[in-house]
């Protein structure tokens, strides 16, 4: 069983589009700097999930109803068009007042831990690319394809 899952990873991982390995990047650091300024308060978190529906409903709305004709999206596309809006809120109530320039901590440590991390997943792609040849349709891969 836990062979089947590490297979599937890598082989997820391997399949990885420029777009996806983007996104992973960026939630990568979210996550760090989630762990780095992390705020227990309640508000913080509600606000981000409000922010996150009100938000999620329109940009679904933009994304699958406003052309002329209607657009089916896959589940982990609509999952994202929610979870944006809710990381960046937060990521915005995180880091207030703590110096950050753009999206950048002033802090080099922070810095280069935030980095480290998206070079290290970087470099786990990368191997997993020497594994496991990427599909040639890994463009339109559904990730739900590979990890369910």
């Amino acid at each position: 069983m836990a062979n089947r899952i590490f297979r599937r990873l890598v082989t997820y991982l391997a399949n990885l589009s420029a777009g996806r390995l983007a996104l992973w990047c960026y939630f990568i650091w979210y996550l760090v700097v989630l762990v780095l300024y992390f705020d227990p308060s309640p508000r913080i978190w509600l606000t981000s999930l409000g922010l996150s529906g009100i938000i999620g409903v329109a940009l679904l709305v933009n994304t699958t109803r406003s052309g002329s004709l209607p657009v089916r999206l896959e589940r982990w596309p609509i999952v994202r068009l929610f979870m944006m809006p809710f990381c960046v809120s937060s990521f915005s109530a995180l880091v207030k007042g703590r110096g950050f320039i753009l999206v950048f901590s002033p802090r080099w440590g922070e810095l280069a831990a935030g980095f480290g991390m998206i070079a290290a997943f970087c470099v786990i792609v990368g191997i997993a690319r020497q594994i496991v040849p990427p599909a040639k349709n890994a463009e339109v891969m559904p990730m739900d394809a590979n990890l369910s």
